[in-house]
């Protein structure tokens, strides 16, 4: 699209134009930023910040490539000071014993988010643009990212997912192809260093990836230890914010099975998060209706679930569209 720098400014010809690209926008700053909220404050902050220079917009680039422009460069001010958004695997080893009171809260952790997927997928069906989507979205990759500089995180994202050319994100980052080069390549080593199969997850067809998630809803509504130890792989992962405690192996699938509690102590609400099956977690309260507790992620293999990420805010299930409380209580 070109225009001539000085053309009065359009509110409906600006937002028909940009309004297409809000999801992606929003993909973009949280791969970035590990959080929604502060995603969903920076793709806000990229739209005023084009609306009040859309006079001078005068198409030497894509409209998306201006508004993806606009968007890491506010993002990177944002992170400028600010820590890592860790899971508790990135804090330490794992616990050695499942029976013992996880560790307390660490409220001074901005802990990494889930992101729905229903705020960033396109609804296209196009095979290829899901695949894409749900790779770049794995929380695995996703923490992964949170180990590099936030240039190296911008540059990676921008010539890896987006597939800009390195003089386009060079441009788009102010500084030279050389210099975005030498930062693909030791981003690209500090992700293997760090997460070695991150973003490389090959997941099983959907009936089996729905099976999995079905299962384990069942196993914790029906509190049946013996199903849900049965879908748990042998090398599993559990982790459980805002704690930083985790467990692998046989502790992760002591301590998944001790927190089944009793029949119908869980309520549980099927949803999707990067990319990934997961459940939303309404836990009995001591007034019999069951509440918003957790969303639980879940990674899927083709030999069952490889990682159960526990995310303990209740806050998220609004996110999610979901209500505080669950709807089948009176």
């Amino acid at each position: 699209m070109s225009r001539q720098a000085g053309t009065p400014v359009d509110a409906d010809e600006f937002a028909g134009l940009t309004e297409p690209f809000r999801r992606e926008l929003l993909a973009h700053c949280y791969r970035l930023l590990g959080s929604v909220d502060d995603a969903e404050d920076l793709v806000q902050e990229t739209y005023l910040r084009a609306w009040r220079s859309y006079a001078s917009f005068e198409g030497r680039s894509s409209l998306r490539t201006w508004l993806y422009q606009i968007a890491t460069n506010a993002c990177l001010s944002a992170l400028q000071d600010r820590a890592r958004r860790p899971l508790p695997s990135g804090l330490g080893g794992p616990g050695d014993d499942p029976y013992s009171p996880p560790d307390p809260a660490r409220p001074e952790i901005a802990w990494l988010q889930p992101i729905p997927d229903a705020l960033v997928s396109s609804g296209s069906g196009d095979p290829a643009d899901i695949a894409v989507s749900r790779e770049s979205l794995r929380l695995a990759l996703i923490a992964s990212l949170q180990y590099l500089p936030p240039r190296q995180r911008a540059v990676l994202m921008l010539r890896e997912v987006l597939s800009f050319p390195a003089a386009e994100a060079a441009r788009m980052l102010d500084t030279t192809t050389v210099a975005v080069k030498s930062a693909l390549q030791r981003a690209r080593a500090r992700i293997e260093e760090v997460a070695p199969a991150a973003g490389r997850l090959t997941e099983p067809a959907e009936p089996q990836v729905r099976a999995l998630l079905e299962g384990y809803m069942a196993a914790f509504e029906n509190s049946d230890a013996a199903a849900l130890q049965g879908l748990l792989r042998k090398d599993a992962m559990l982790e459980m914010t805002p704690s930083p405690t985790w467990f692998a192996g046989d502790n992760a699938i002591t301590c998944a099975v001790s927190g089944l509690g009793s029949p119908g102590d869980w309520k549980m609400i099927a949803t999707a998060a990067n990319g990934q099956p997961a459940a939303a977690a309404y836990r009995r309260g001591g007034d019999g209706s069951h509440h918003a507790y957790a969303i639980v992620v879940l990674t899927a293999t083709t030999t069952g679930i490889g990682r159960i990420v526990v995310f303990g805010d209740p806050r998220l299930f609004r996110r999610f569209g979901l209500p505080p409380v669950h709807p089948a209580n009176p």
